[in-house]
């Protein structure tokens, strides 16, 4: 997304001169850079990365990772509420994933994150699993993990949400 229409953010590659903002931001959203998805410990500062800027101040980050035929969606992060931050990155994230020959784009979010269930079944992901107990058995790796959500949902699982290839946002 180019910057312009009605202040919309500008998205961009995360470069190295961006690593110190990068972490701020993984460790604001996510207590350190470690982010545990699927049993694997994941160091979101060295992923790649997309950058959102408004107004040439940092609104959003999205960390990722590809293989062979799929691309995870390991962080996004909007700070900026109804700016369009969140989509513009999922979008572009999900074009570098089509680019890729991804054939879906998957992320995992907890049981009691009822903003981010929203947000991404609104743009069409689907929920596809539930790893009961995964985050409890991610608080081994990551021991910070809270055992209460915002609305002060009890955090056990992990909810796998999945957008094919082809389809819509």
């Amino acid at each position: 997304m180019a910057a312009g229409a009605a202040g919309a953010p500008s998205i961009r590659p995360a470069a190295a001169s961006d690593r110190a903002e990068v972490e701020r931001l993984l460790t604001e959203s996510w207590g350190s850079t470690t982010v545990v998805s699927r049993g694997v410990a994941h160091d979101a500062a060295t992923l790649p990365a997309l950058v959102a800027l408004h107004a040439g101040v940092f609104v959003g980050l999205a960390t990722y990772r590809l293989d062979s035929d799929a691309c995870e969606l390991v962080t996004l992060d909007a700070t900026e509420p109804r700016l369009g931050v969140g989509s513009a990155l999922l979008t572009n994230v999900a074009e570098r994933a089509w680019a890729h020959g991804a054939r879906r784009l998957w992320l995992v979010t907890s049981n009691d994150n009822l903003d981010a269930l929203r947000f991404y079944q609104r743009r069409g992901l689907r929920i596809v699993a539930v790893h009961r107990g995964a985050v409890d058995h991610a608080r081994r790796l990551k021991p910070s993990i809270p055992h209460h959500g915002e609305y002060g949902i009890p955090i056990h699982d992990e909810l796998e949400l999945e957008l094919a290839a082809g389809q819509p946002l």
